[in-house]
């Protein structure tokens, strides 16, 4: 399909047959007067009494347990920058979609014009009794973890920056099978991320809860190796900072066993992929063009495993595999928080399915014939029906295992 023609369909399919991707229903009948009396006045009066009573009882008389808000400032719109909020919305009533496609999860989408992460902190602490939980979305780095850490201590329901933690879970997932496959563990491969922003930083951090190795891992940014001699680090990237020599990813890639970009198209050469290790791991994950084409990386190395963020390829790392299925775990057992120990379990559910016989349904709906755990099949796809069950019921187990962190 050309650009133009797929131009021109993407904007009918979001403008026709009505604007927008989102609609709001009632879940009850009002059709008559009794309807209306219970739906309404006087009937309403006793759910309200009942909540400003025990306000946990929210969950039991309103949608509370099932909604959650998909919030953001516009700063960072997919791989298309700042375009401020207005412009953010098509993104969060598509995330919308997909939390009740996937997870059955009622959603908001809200676009906030905040000038400070203040202002942004202050607006959804004031929306967040409507809601069961909060993700975050499309929120530029820095001021995304800041955002998230200020919610996190002042709110009692779950606080998820997917652009964070989502993408750490399927990088997490992905590259446990990957590593598997090629005969490495993650406790002993030497990593090299491109991108020191929310995604990159947060998915270092949960590859180190998992075993990762801090001297193992070299982070490069713009600018090049995050070193301990540089002084122009924020905290996040000092805490990869590494004594070394190193500069250049260039340099930093020579003998790594993975490479994981969370950057920008084409900045890694079939040079770099040949100087790696044996049996290396490529995840080029930007979007809509990765680091390194597939093409490319496997003509430089008939040995590695690639995986990239687009679907037209083989080892898509999808959100999608993420996010709706953490938030219905953590709904399901009324978490007040989405923990570390609850992304690692969703990481392990989604390593575990992967390597297991594929369903027919799932061969049927992508029109394959065969598809086994392996090089080019490293994480389950999205359209896998058993999903919905495993890994929120991994997240909820997890959760409920922890002290003080439900309703």
């Amino acid at each position: 399909m050309s650009q133009a023609a797929l131009k021109k369909k993407a904007l009918d399919y979001h403008r026709l047959p009505k604007p927008g991707k989102l609609s709001v229903e009632s879940s009850k009948p009002c059709s008559t007067q009794a309807d209306l009396s219970l739906a309404y006045t006087p009937g309403v009066a006793q759910p309200v009494l009942e909540i400003a009573k025990t306000p946990a009882r929210a969950y039991d008389y309103t949608n509370k347990g099932n909604l959650v808000a998909v919030i953001t400032d516009g700063t960072a719109i997919l791989g298309l920058g700042n375009r401020g909020p207005l412009a953010a919305k098509p993104v969060m009533e598509g995330k919308a979609v997909l939390f009740k496609q996937f997870a059955g999860i009622d959603v908001y989408d809200i676009e906030v014009n905040a000038k400070t992460p203040q202002d942004f902190i202050k607006v959804v602490e004031a929306i967040a009794p409507t809601f069961g939980g909060i993700n975050l979305e499309d929120i530029a780095a820095p001021h995304c973890f800041e955002i998230e850490a200020a919610l996190k201590k002042k709110l009692d329901i779950p606080v998820f920056h997917d652009d964070q933690h989502g993408t750490a879970t399927i990088i997490c997932a992905g590259l446990i099978n990957a590593l598997h496959v090629q005969g490495k563990t993650l406790e002993t491969a030497k990593i090299v991320c491109l991108g020191a922003g929310a995604a990159g930083i947060a998915s270092l951090n949960l590859l180190v809860a998992m075993g990762a190795q801090k001297r193992n891992i070299l982070l490069v940014d713009s600018k090049g190796v995050v070193h301990k001699g540089r002084t122009d680090l924020n905290s996040f990237k000092k805490a990869y900072a590494r004594q070394t020599k190193l500069r250049t990813l260039d340099e930093a890639m020579v003998g790594a066993d993975v490479f994981v970009g969370v950057s920008g198209a084409n900045l890694v050469s079939p040079a770099m992929v040949k100087s790696m290790a044996d049996k290396p791991v490529v995840f080029a994950l930007a979007n809509p063009n990765p680091e390194i084409l597939p093409e490319k990386a496997k003509a430089a190395r008939s040995d590695l495993i690639m995986a990239t963020g687009r679907s037209d390829f083989p080892n898509q790392v999808n959100n999608v595999l993420g996010f709706p299925f953490i938030f219905r775990g953590a709904l399901d057992a009324r978490a007040k928080q989405i923990t570390e120990s609850m992304l690692i379990a969703a990481v392990n559910a989604l390593a575990e399915l992967a390597r297991e016989p594929v369903p027919a349904s799932v061969l049927k709906a992508y029109k394959l014939k065969k598809l086994k755990f392996g090089p080019d099949y490293i994480l389950p796809k999205p359209f896998d029906p058993r999903l919905a069950q495993r890994v929120p019921q991994a997240v909820a187990k997890a959760a409920k295992k922890a002290p003080g962190k439900r309703r």
